[in-house]
């Protein structure tokens, strides 16, 4: 199969993504220093949106490699480039951790001695816990994510339809540790931020958020690709509608799952659940739900309907765009409004995000540009091929 090479153009954006990112992060440092308070919220922010994407960028590959299809095969090493910055993440995790007391009520001791429910939920709630916790995410996520490199690049060198069982028995166990391990680092890192709430749905909201953001990078990134390389000529219309179908698919399961949650506690009107959701519909935060419902279901969900926006690409990366965008507003609407009972947004909020995001964009173009923009062999096209060509073969016989 024909390999597409990377066009050169992404050392200049690998380059402009360092500037934006470096500067960035200095100014955050400036931020940290003046204002701890404001500074930690606005990182968690910024640091779960990158998180996610490469978080999706997994799930979706193992995903792939347990169905197949065209729409796959064509964003195979965009979605590999994602996962491989799961380390960098480790990394840029670190100034959380240094601001557990200022981001989480159960971290401060004198605030636990004055709370029986903190208290008892103290033997899970307690920093040398939750930073065990952390490490082993982190080691499953990037664990999965190596031998999943290791496993395609072998793919590469040889016509292994073996290598491909292996790989598919690999991402049907790794789903399975990728569900277990998310649902509990959102637990610990966002709901954990107000303790005297919970939510049985939030690892699902967060998974699902972490899909479409991950669907909308792809195809921003694959838009970019076809119109500087001969990728143009492999990508197909239908594999630009699956990508179309499956973003609508996440925006639709996004809006299920925070449309139950809010259903359950509105109904439900228990003590220990209306005060999350009073604060995010109340104090000018209102408005920012509504924007959600918006532009975060009801504006992608109506254009998406459409055969037309799914089938150009040139059409679908603008609403890949906005996806990607309302993934921020959807995180900022949930995480902030715990520090700040009114409508709050500081500068802190805007930088937090884009320099994360050079530093993590400069690492995925890395990654992106160490392979050719297809794979040399791909286990599940080529099987199917195989099966296609015995059944043509036992037909005519």
């Amino acid at each position: 199969m024909n390999q597409t090479q990377v066009p050169s153009g992404l050392n200049r954006l690998q380059m402009l993504a360092l500037i934006v990112g470096g500067v960035g992060f200095v100014l955050l440092m400036i931020g940290w220093f003046l204002s701890p308070a404001q500074f930690f919220p606005a990182y968690l922010v910024g640091y779960i949106l990158w998180m996610q994407v490469a978080l999706g960028c997994l799930a979706i590959l193992m995903i792939y490699n347990m169905t197949g299809g065209g729409w796959g095969y064509v964003t195979q090493r965009i979605l590999r480039a994602g996962m491989l910055t799961l380390p960098l993440l480790a990394v840029l995790f670190l100034p959380i951790l240094l601001g557990l007391p200022t981001l989480y009520e159960w971290a401060r001791p004198a605030a636990v001695a004055h709370d029986e429910l903190l208290q008892h939920k103290s033997l899970y709630l307690n920093i040398p816990f939750f930073i065990a916790r952390t490490v082993l995410y982190f080691v499953v996520w990037i664990g999965l994510a190596l031998l999943l490199n290791r496993w395609l690049l072998h793919l590469d060198q040889s016509f292994d339809l073996a290598a491909g069982r292996r790989l598919r028995g690999l991402s049907g166990l790794g789903l399975g540790a990728f569900g277990l391990t998310v649902t509990f680092a959102s637990i610990d890192w966002m709901m954990s931020i107000e303790p005297h709430w919970f939510s049985t749905i939030y690892g699902f909201m967060f998974a699902t958020g972490a899909v479409a953001a991950a669907f909308a990078l792809a195809i921003i990134v694959l838009n970019w690709l076809m119109k500087r390389t001969s990728l143009v000529e492999v990508v197909s219309t239908l594999n630009v509608n699956d990508l179309g179908n499956f973003l609508l698919a996440g925006v639709m399961l996004w809006a299920y799952m925070t449309l139950s949650q809010y259903l359950i506690i509105w109904s439900g009107n228990l003590a220990e659940e209306t005060p999350w959701i009073y604060r995010r519909t109340t104090g000018g935060w209102e408005v920012v739900g509504l924007l959600l419902t918006i532009f975060h279901f009801f504006a992608p969900f109506l254009v998406l309907l459409s055969r037309t926006v799914k089938r150009r690409i040139n059409w679908l990366v603008n609403v890949a765009g906005l996806v990607l965008l309302m993934r921020l507003v959807d995180l900022y609407w949930l995480i902030i409004p715990a520090f700040h009972e009114s409508f709050y947004l500081d500068w802190l909020m805007i930088v937090a995000p884009i320099a994360i995001g050079g530093i993590w964009l400069a690492a995925f173009i890395w990654q992106l540009k160490k392979k050719s923009l297809l794979p040399l062999y791909d286990a599940g096209v080529e099987e199917k091929l195989l099966d296609y060509g015995r059944t043509q073969t036992s037909t005519h016989s």
